[in-house]
């Protein structure tokens, strides 16, 4: 932490009229009598959302980052906020090429003339947290190099502590800042800056989610993941698969391409809820920019997958929960939503089924039998959390990027066909779903599944089984021994009575006597 840095800081809050916007939020005598000096000036032209976007901005890449991530906790945030933030895009300057080509050296053993057949040199994107530069290896394959930009860790580390700081001040000078969390909210955003910062990390969620994906399986035609060139990777260097494509934005182009931008739309519902359902873990950063469409012809219309740096994972328990609450919700059974959050331990266990089941539906119900055009997720999200923080539901932390995963395939899906019901296209993939999870199909995977288990243990089960028969019967010595446990201490209680009751006569006589 330097004091520049503090300094600069406090320049921008005041710029941005943030001073104005932090103190209405604090309900505290000294903030309140601030507050009257501080509005004593002109008032603020912008609104405070906009405002605050625009100071994170300025304040740099590690604060537009923060403002990505909290934009994602509607649980948490006012509902414009939440929206300005979401609108926060990385626009940063390439860092120089001789700087990329200097740490690919540093990482790799050799400068990228020697380590490739041609490296172009001007970076074809460049983000917050690296860059990429294209390239073609000896063997004739076309890569892409992604190269972490120079002194990104002790640069976060500054900013992460300046942070911890003022999440310390709001949460003691708010009311709300015990629900706020505003240490959490930190701590959470730490959490995945870092595993953004490691591209080895990065490199390997690539690895995991092609060969979930893979071109052998029977899903390899629903999404391409690009293969990783392991032998170019290191912590700050992340070489893959060069992928052609369109991005899924663009969607002029890709009818001109012949993509059926209505099938597009199914297919990527049926991405998310495999990923989630099937695989429990799931590409967590799924905006335009990090998904495109194949225009090959040999693979044309199929989605891609791009920027691996944050994923979500779901524990089985996780995914049977949601299952269960997703088709609850498709069937209207708003009374087994309300149970199943009473089962779970997210509320309360005196909450009142019937109270907690009419609250979800008055959410709920006024968005069935609706086209997405007609319908938004981040809306029903929000009366969600408001209904949520009425029954002191508590907010999984594992579950959050599964939230803002769901608002990006919302917006996916709105774009492609905003006449694509959601409900009627998820309903009989989770249907499907619950049936191999509970059916004979279940019952078969699981069994084999834990066979390498039994196998192990089933060859010693007739020694165990003739050890437990042979074994000496004990239950009749430590019957009697209880029993003589229990003698002893029905005499160690009358002697105590007995005790007690010669105390309290002799008492008794000496008041007597002094009286």
């Amino acid at each position: 932490m330097t004091i520049l840095r503090v300094i600069r800081i406090f320049v921008v809050v005041l710029r941005y009229r943030l001073d104005e916007l932090v103190l209405s939020g604090i309900n505290h005598p000294f903030a309140v009598r601030l507050l009257r000096i501080v509005r004593m000036g002109s008032p603020p032209k912008l609104e405070r959302a906009v405002r605050l976007r625009l100071a994170l901005e300025s304040l740099g890449p590690i604060f537009v980052k923060f403002g990505q991530v909290l934009s994602t906790r509607r649980d948490l945030i006012p509902t414009d906020i939440a929206n300005e933030l979401a609108l926060l895009q990385d626009h940063v300057a390439p860092f120089p090429s001789r700087q990329a080509a200097q740490i690919i050296e540093d990482a790799l053993g050799a400068p990228p003339a020697e380590l490739f057949a041609h490296f172009e040199v001007d970076p074809v994107a460049s983000a917050s947290i690296a860059q990429v530069h294209f390239a073609r290896l000896h063997d004739g394959r076309e890569v892409a190099v992604k190269v972490l930009r120079p002194g990104m860790l002790e640069f976060i580390e500054n900013d992460l502590a300046l942070m911890r700081i003022f999440a310390r001040i709001v949460e003691r000078l708010s009311p709300d800042g015990r629900r706020l969390k505003p240490k959490e909210v930190v701590a959470e955003f730490d959490k995945y800056l870092h595993d953004e910062l490691d591209l080895l990390r990065e490199a390997s969620n690539c690895s995991q989610l092609r060969r979930n994906f893979s071109p052998e399986s029977d899903r390899g035609e629903l999404l391409m993941v690009p293969e990783v060139v392991w032998d170019y990777c290191a912590n700050n260097v992340f070489t893959m698969e060069r992928m052609y494509g369109i991005p899924v934005s663009q969607i002029e182009r890709l009818r001109m391409a012949g993509v059926d931008i209505k099938d597009l739309a199914r297919r990527g519902v049926e991405i998310f809820f495999t990923q989630v359902f099937t695989d429990g873990f799931f590409h967590a950063d799924m905006h335009p920019g990090n998904i495109y469409v194949s225009d090959q012809p040999e693979t044309l219309g199929r989605y891609i997958a791009l920027d691996f740096g944050i994923v979500g994972s779901l524990s089985e328990f996780d995914k049977n929960y949601l299952a269960q609450n997703f088709l609850a919700f498709f069937q209207r059974d708003y009374r087994r939503v309300a149970r199943l959050h009473i089962e779970s331990g997210w509320v309360p266990s005196n909450t009142r089924e019937e109270e907690l089941e009419g609250a979800i539906r008055a959410v709920c119900e006024p968005y069935f039998d609706r086209p997405l055009a007609q319908i938004s997720l981040g809306q029903v999200l929000m009366r969600l959390f408001q209904t949520s923080r009425r029954f002191h539901v508590e907010i999984q932390p594992q579950l959050v990027l599964l939230q803002k995963t769901l608002l990006n395939v919302e917006g996916l899906g709105r774009e492609l066909d905003p006449q694509l019901d959601l409900w009627e296209t998820a309903k009989p993939y989770l249907e499907g779903w619950m049936h191999d999870r509970v059916g004979l199909t279940g019952l078969r995977n699981k069994t084999m599944f834990e066979a390498g288990q039994w196998a192990q243990w089933l060859p010693e089960f007739p020694r165990l089984a003739h050890a437990a028969l042979t074994r000496p019967d004990h239950s009749h010595a430590v019957l009697e021994e209880m029993r003589a446990l229990r003698q002893e201490r029905q005499k160690s209680n009358r002697l105590m009575t007995a005790l007690l009751t010669v105390l309290a006569l002799f008492l008794a006589i000496w008041l007597f006597r002094n009286w």
